[in-house]
């Protein structure tokens, strides 16, 4: 007898198992196509179709570092590499990554405004003003990293866009309800609206435009393994003149060359710590767009100011961005390598053509950098507000460039090109820098540049300094106006523990210390505790200055390890599911926590993650996998020591020259034995590429067991001088920078 609800079963799965074949061949087929090739130790690329010409990693200048990566621990991806889709339609290109149902996801370039990016939809779009949670950002990257060890590249500079877990295919073995059942029978509003759908267990990628797509993958086996291969793969991290890790201050905007002498003057005089003085744009005579040609209304002897503040051990930073202005000597030899549309006037070169970038770059060399110019600050490279229709005053996504590139691919890689032009003129000369720059890319780490914003959110600084760890990046929390000195101290106690200490005081007359308020501070009105507001500050400089050694060992291991020298916790502790959403910490080197405090308080909550921690200030010991409450004050650092590290502090100095000898005290934490290093170079050429370095190993080797308290140090009760200690230097540097001057055990 005929079943009907048999023959429909049976039917049905004929159906679905035929469907299902037919997806299975063209699965099969599709992977047929995708090409896949072993890059490096660690690093497979996939691909399909006909890839744009101009990827990020066309633009990558430094060769990957082989060696180092073939030295990291083997590694396999969590899933097989066959789950990874590549498809090209009559759209553009599509991608598509497995993902866990506990994986959480972090990267997409200078990210403001969100921290773990599961469950989002991402568009990381180059932008002078980012808002919200949508990636548009200064530095925009097609680079993530996910809790279970491994990190995915999608090489293009089109604008794309992640769902981070949030799309959900149709499956044919499905009936399709999902919870309609339940939606059904809500019997509330609230249940009814409600978002429980689990999401897909993919990151798809869209590609729009694209005829074919490249995507890289970097192997862990952690977290953190697999930045430190992206940034190997990328020629290695920087690393940046020894000067640049001390205080950088920008002046106001229309200072002249006698105002700058008195400027430096201050610093010197108080004792306050200054490497770096930045002038902006009036140096000029035109800035918008520019002419690269001092104003010598303002600076009437360029060469005596440069020689000036050298023989007062100052370096000099010039503010400019790259559209030829024209009255520029540029102007004429760019003509014919610029895009087809104007920026204020001004030629936009075509960097992506290595004859135009040439040009920009001998100039800069002859007229700037050979005259003792040590770096520049790159303004205007992130493009105008994309989110606001009178945000109109760059180049529109339809220019065309004589390379090929087009407007949308240059807007993406245009900060990056810009700051790879001016870094050449310093490499060439074997010149170290540190630039200053408002967008980047991807495969940026090689380059010396901290990126800053026009934005001035405290909290979202802070976040800032944890994201950059994800994507290769630098990032300077710059200190502008403040509404207090208590708000002043807090962003300055931001800006010591981060990649570059930056005052930007290009719209005050004052040191921003002596007079909060704007109006005030240009009128020359200093505020009643001006006085005891500097001393603060000069507090934390100290403290900035104190840590460059160790900061400088951080960014060596950045350069031949590709270990970020500040990163989020989840990087270190990605099974640690208390660190996954924690933005507001980070670490900086391998034994410090930093926990800064915004102006409203001076308590916060911190978590300490596995191991035992100390508070720097009360050297109290805290055992971690726990969250404290913690007080704070203005003056007082806050950051936390890891259990059996050693901190190299030096004794603070008001500047480093080439001749600076840092006297050091190593604080031994808690009775484990320990280990540190010290990097040891000239600082300031790239002479350690050819092997002229030294490490300087620092060792506590009292086994627990021997440990005595016999010898206190007056400094503090829980501190003890111990002589079991020791110093190894090994390496072909020929001068000492590093003086090992005292041991001191907290406990």
């Amino acid at each position: 007898m005929f079943n009907f609800k048999t023959d429909l079963r049976s039917r049905s799965a004929f159906f679905i198992s035929t469907v299902f074949f037919y997806l299975l061949v063209a699965s099969t087929q599709a992977w047929s196509q995708v090409r896949v090739e072993d890059l490096a130790a660690g690093v497979k690329k996939c691909s399909i179709g006909t890839p744009d010409p101009f990827t990020p990693y066309h633009f990558c200048a430094e060769k990957p570092l082989y060696e180092a990566l073939a030295n990291m621990p083997a590694a396999t991806l969590p899933f097989d590499l066959q789950r990874i889709s590549l498809r090209v339609t009559d759209r553009g290109a599509v991608v598509e990554i497995p993902l866990g149902g506990d994986e959480q996801i972090y990267g997409f370039g200078m990210q403001i405004n969100s921290f773990n990016e599961r469950g989002l939809r991402k568009r990381p779009i180059v932008n002078d003003n980012p808002l919200n949670d949508l990636g548009y950002t200064h530095a925009p990257a097609t680079f993530y990293v996910t809790t279970h060890g491994y990190g995915i590249l999608i090489n293009t500079s089109r604008y794309t866009t992640f769902y981070c877990g949030t799309t959900q295919k149709l499956n044919p073995s499905s009936n399709g309800s999902g919870n309609t059942t339940a939606k059904a029978n809500a019997q509330s509003v609230e249940e009814l609206y409600k978002k429980d759908d689990p999401g897909a267990g993919m990151v798809t990628v869209d590609i729009p435009g694209a005829k074919g797509i490249e995507v890289f993958i970097f192997e862990g086996p952690d977290m953190k393994s697999a930045v430190q291969r992206y940034n190997l793969f990328s020629g290695g991290g920087c690393l940046p003149a020894i000067w640049g890790l001390g205080i950088k201050y920008r002046v106001k905007a229309d200072f002249k060359q006698s105002q700058v002498y008195r400027m430096a003057g201050y610093f010197r005089d108080h004792k306050i710590p200054c490497d770096v003085l930045g002038l902006e744009p009036r140096w000029q005579t035109a800035a918008y767009s520019c002419s690269y040609v001092w104003n010598r209304e303002f600076f009437p002897d360029p060469q005596q100011l440069i020689d000036s503040m050298q023989a007062s051990h100052f370096h000099l930073n010039l503010w400019e961005h790259a559209f030829v202005a024209p009255v520029s000597p540029l102007r004429q030899a760019l003509k014919s390598k610029a895009g087809d549309y104007l920026v204020w006037n001004g030629l936009v070169p075509d960097f992506a053509d290595s004859s135009a970038a040439n040009i920009f770059a001998a100039y800069h060399k002859t007229v700037f950098a050979d005259k003792g110019i040590s770096g520049f600050k790159l303004d205007e490279c992130d493009n105008s507000n994309i989110a606001t229709g009178g945000s109109t005053w760059s180049f529109p996504e339809l220019s065309r460039f004589p390379s090929g590139i087009d407007g949308e691919q240059m807007h993406q890689q245009f900060g990056l090109l810009y700051q790879k032009t001016i870094y050449g003129i310093f490499k060439k000369s074997n010149k170290r820098t540190y630039l200053d720059v408002r967008a980047s890319s991807d495969f940026a780490s090689s380059y010396p540049a901290a990126l800053y914003s026009d934005t001035y959110d405290h909290a979202a600084y802070i976040r800032m300094i944890g994201n950059a760890g994800f994507a290769g990046l630098l990032w300077s929390p710059e200190v502008r106006e403040s509404h207090s000195t208590r708000e002043l101290l807090r962003r300055t106690q931001t800006a010591i523990l981060s990649a570059q200490t930056l005052f930007n005081s290009w719209y005050l007359q004052y040191p921003p210390w002596l007079q909060v308020d704007i109006d005030k501070n240009n009128k020359g009105i200093l505020q009643d505790d001006a006085n005891a507001a500097e001393a603060s500050i000069k507090t934390l400089l100290d403290f900035r200055m104190s840590i460059v050694p160790y900061l400088y060992n951080a960014f060596a291991e950045y350069a031949r390890k590709g270990e970020p020298p500040f990163r989020a916790l989840v990087m270190d502790y990605p099974q640690d599911k208390n660190t996954w959403n924690i933005s507001d910490e980070y670490l900086i080197g391998d034994c410090m926590l930093a926990a800064p405090l915004l102006a409203d308080s001076d308590h916060r909550q911190v978590y300490l993650p596995a191991g035992a921690w100390f508070d720097y200030n009360s050297h109290q010991k805290f055992e971690g996998g726990k969250t404290y409450t913690f007080e704070n004050g203005l003056t007082q650092i806050p950051v936390f020591i890891k259990e059996g590290s050693i901190l190299p502090l030096a004794k603070p100095l008001g500047f480093i020259a080439p001749d600076t000898k840092f006297e050091i005290t190593c604080y031994v934490y808690g009775d484990k034995p320990a280990h540190a290093q010290l990097f040891e170079d000239d600082g300031t050429t790239f002479d350690y590429e050819k092997g002229r370095y030294n490490v300087i190993d620092l060792y506590n080797d009292i086994p627990d067991s021997t440990i005595s308290k016999t010898k206190k140090n007056a400094v503090s009760k829980n501190k003890t001088t111990f002589s079991k200690t020791r110093s190894t230097r090994t390496g072909n540097y020929k001068n000492e920078k590093y003086i090992i001057s005292r041991w001191v055990h907290i406990q």
